[in-house]
């Protein structure tokens, strides 16, 4: 072959080499531009959905994960919507509402008790007890202490025997009226109170069945055989257990102006057994036990 042809081949590789490096040129300078109009998109499109999320609620809910431990990921939804509808009250008051379930319906949107058999256990209009639910070891209270036949569960009947006896050492009377109910004696007492009062006003004052704590064994209405019970708040046995009734391991359970957390009215009467620990910190805290099952008892 002659030198000439052999320079023409070389020039030929050569410009073909040259023309590969221009075209892997040209194609990665397409990528990466491609590659960049992309992110910047995307980078646009984040931007946009995070100013439609309000930058202060965002804030609000992702701080208060640091602030309180009984804020739960699994109700930010419900947190947000039951903020919209009350705009006005303090983020930790929202999330403890919520986790109270008041934004839920009373007796449509209800749970089924927990912590069974427990002295915490919470049985209201959103946690209710099964038809058949009967608590362990219900003993009879001594009739020195309460009309016949009044049964608690064992714990609670020691605790309140022990209350009234020393109650009475101060020449003060504090007498079980009514104490352990079993689901149809709750039928029966709920529906003769919805007849004589209809059904709205009976919700304030009455469980419904299921729905009654009395059916845990733990809750006690008293009276000190002088007044109707619907007056003990203004009796001297009213005020000796205002301040020792949580010695002993029991509360006021529906306290004066506490309605919407308790979901029913007043009662000065009705006093539920959660144990001594419990008791002492809702005495302290002036809270309900909804308050305390919201924001200490995680069942989630």
């Amino acid at each position: 072959m002659s030198t000439i042809k052999k320079r023409k081949i070389k020039i030929k590789k050569k410009n073909f080499t040259i023309f590969l490096l221009i075209i892997l040129i040209i194609v990665f300078i397409i990528s990466k531009t491609t590659t960049t109009l992309y992110k910047t998109i995307n980078t646009k499109k984040d931007t946009k959905i995070k100013e439609e999320i309000p930058t202060e609620e965002q804030d609000e809910f992702s701080k208060i994960k640091n602030k309180i431990d009984y804020y739960n990921d699994k109700y930010l939804s419900r947190y947000k919507a039951y903020q919209k509808k009350n705009p006005n009250l303090e983020i930790e008051q929202i999330i403890k509402n919520v986790n109270m379930n008041l934004d839920k319906i009373q007796y449509q949107d209800i749970i089924p008790a927990k912590n069974l058999n427990t002295e915490y256990i919470l049985v209201n209009k959103y946690y209710y007890l099964t038809k058949d639910y009967i608590p362990d070891n219900l003993e009879t209270i001594n009739n020195q202490y309460a009309l016949s036949g009044m049964k608690l569960v064992n714990v609670a009947k020691n605790a309140f025997e022990e209350m009234s006896k020393n109650a009475a050492k101060e020449n003060l009377k504090i007498i079980a009226m009514s104490s352990y109910r079993s689901y149809d004696y709750q039928v029966n007492l709920w529906n003769k109170y919805a007849k004589q009062d209809g059904e709205e006003k009976a919700d304030t004052y009455s469980g419904r069945a299921g729905h009654s704590e009395h059916q845990t064994g733990l809750a006690v209405d008293v009276y000190n055989q002088k007044e109707n019970y619907t007056n003990f708040e203004n009796t001297k046995e009213f005020e000796w257990m205002q301040k020792h009734a949580h010695e002993y391991g029991f509360i006021l359970r529906f306290p004066k102006g506490k309605e919407q957390e308790t979901g029913y009215q007043y009662e000065s009467w009705h006093y539920r057994y959660v144990g001594v620990e419990i008791a002492n910190y809702i005495q302290e805290k002036n809270i309900t036990l909804e308050e305390y099952y919201a924001t200490k008892i995680k069942d989630w």
